[in-house]
């Protein structure tokens, strides 16, 4: 009986401590399915900020046309000019896609998308290959598509026969992907479009969409456009997502629009509460990241904002997210692909993470499982930089101001194509402990500087004493000059970077953010 007493006592004293809120045993709040609770007990998790740059994956069958865009599937049915009335895309005649798919591969009630599926086999994809070159970008995270709007499942689902461990490629894409990422330290998660299935495919009788023997890829959704989802179709999706969440633990779970329309309403902090709840399950820290053209649909504070193809003119003090493509033209391989350089997409990044935000950089593979070779010298270009200046990205904050210099960047979604080049005026700011960081953007023309936010007699400058300047991509400490004009640095040096050029200004004391 005596030997007993320990764990008795053992076990009372961890009751104790629970109930009275000392202890490590106290519980996790869960969070219940309404936004009150969800808004109360969710915080942005600080491991997400940190990371800065992640890798986004736009791979499936539709890399086998490889023509026009990821929403091939979509546009190979649109014949009139009932485009698209969701997305106010409407057109006076038959798609470009439509034309070009009946001219290679026939009539869509005889060759319809489902038929792309057995083609699409993935015969020369290497998880460990993928990730490795991932690592070697200085990306931090990896989200690759799990569900797009065509239907088909890159993983092996227990919901639906159309899912590429059963069809096409006979692998479970993201699983393998998800145990090569993790095993090499990176954190994994999952992005989900397949809401906007049940509107996404264009259903007449001269098409296979409406053959229901298909109805399980191509939605049960009728001929009528302004259908409202259905309560079975929210149910699938539900069970989908459930799935993807239960099998695959992902930290972060990403997704597009359509889940924010109002027939979604009841699903979206069922889904919160769920996830979060999961994570709690799991012993971590888990995120949604969502793109909520509906402001209201996800309330702030909730999940991390998600801007496409756009960025933010100032700081936002909660963190946020960037989702854009090296392609220029496409987020899946298309054979005409445009990539951007790594200049631009370095510069993007530096000009996010000065306003808090991360980057989410999609790649476009080829149906063969292959990155072509333009993708992945972009990446690695990327690598490189960071490699040298990762230390004014990672794990870095937003100062009192995100910069200086000329070149503003327009607000909001799809917003990126009128962006105009960055000049050798702008620079951006970033800091850590005692370190702040000046990020110019181009390379001065006659190799001087003056840094005009940090003139003296200012508030956000009048704590600051500079200790060292230094050039990261040179690593020598630079001559400098501060008054009340700014940092004057005459003298950079040899230019050696190909990018962006981060000074490294060394302070006394840690330095504190001045209203932001």
């Amino acid at each position: 009986m005596l030997s007993t007493l320990p764990l008795l006592f053992g076990i009372y004293l961890g009751i104790a401590q629970e109930v009275s809120g000392q202890g490590h045993l106290k519980k996790s709040p869960k969070f219940e399915p309404n936004w009150e609770s969800i808004k109360a007990h969710y915080k942005d998790p600080e491991w997400f900020n940190d990371q800065k740059f992640g890798i986004f994956i736009h791979w499936g069958a539709y890399a086998v046309p490889a023509f026009g865009s990821e929403w091939y599937p979509r546009q190979m049915y649109m014949d009139t000019a009932t485009f698209s009335a969701q997305l106010k895309l409407e057109k006076l005649g038959p798609n470009e896609t439509y034309l070009h798919h009946k001219q290679k591969y026939g009539d869509q009630k005889k060759f319809g998308y489902k038929d792309f599926i057995p083609m699409f086999k993935a015969e020369k994809f290497n998880a460990k290959k993928w990730i490795n070159l991932f690592k070697k970008s200085g990306a931090r995270y990896v989200i690759p598509v799990a569900d797009h709007h065509d239907g088909f499942a890159m993983y092996k689902s227990n919901t639906t026969r159309w899912n590429a461990a059963e069809m096409g490629p006979k692998k479970d894409i993201l699983g393998e992907l998800f145990t090569e990422g993790r095993k090499q330290g990176l954190i994994m998660g999952a992005s989900s479009h397949y809401a906007f299935n049940w509107s996404f495919y264009n259903k007449k009788d001269h098409f296979d969409t409406t053959d229901p023997a298909y109805s399980d890829l191509y939605s049960e959704k009728g001929k009528d456009l302004t259908e409202p989802v259905s309560e079975a179709f929210k149910q699938k999706w539900w069970k989908r997502t459930k799935d993807l969440i239960d099998n695959y633990q992902p930290d972060i779970l990403w997704f597009d629009f359509y889940l924010d329309i109002p027939d979604f309403a009841e699903y979206r902090p069922k889904l919160a509460a769920y996830y979060y709840n999961k994570g709690i399950e799991w012993g971590k820290e888990v995120v949604i990241n969502d793109k909520n053209f509906n402001h209201e649909a996800f309330p702030e504070g909730t999940v991390i904002y998600d801007l496409e193809r756009g960025k933010l003119p100032g700081i936002r003090k909660l963190p946020w997210q960037t989702d854009t493509s090296i392609g220029k033209n496409s987020w899946g391989y298309v054979t005409n692909w445009q990539s951007k350089t790594a200049n631009e997409l370095v510069d993007d990044l530096v000009d996010i993470v000065s306003k808090n935000g991360n980057l989410l950089l999609n790649i476009g593979p080829k149906a063969d499982g292959t990155i072509p070779k333009d993708q992945q010298k972009i990446l690695l270009q990327i690598g490189k930089w960071l490699k040298t200046n990762g230390s004014a990205i990672y794990g870095t904050e937003y100062w009192s101001v995100f910069g200086e210099g000329p070149t503003e960047v327009k607000k909001g979604h799809h917003s990126e194509g009128g962006n105009k080049g960055f000049t050798s005026k702008d620079i951006r700011f970033t800091k850590k402990g005692n370190k702040l960081y000046a990020i110019l953007l181009e390379w001065p023309e006659n190799g001087s500087v003056l840094i005009k936010s940090l003139a003296t007699g200012q508030d956000i400058t009048k704590d600051l004493r500079i200790e060292t300047v230094k050039l990261l991509e040179s690593n020598k400490n630079l001559g400098f000059e501060q008054n009340e004009k700014g940092l004057f640095i005459e003298d950079l040096g040899k230019r050696k970077g190909d990018f962006a050029h981060c000074i490294e200004i060394t302070m006394k004391d840690p330095i504190i953010t001045i209203n932001p």
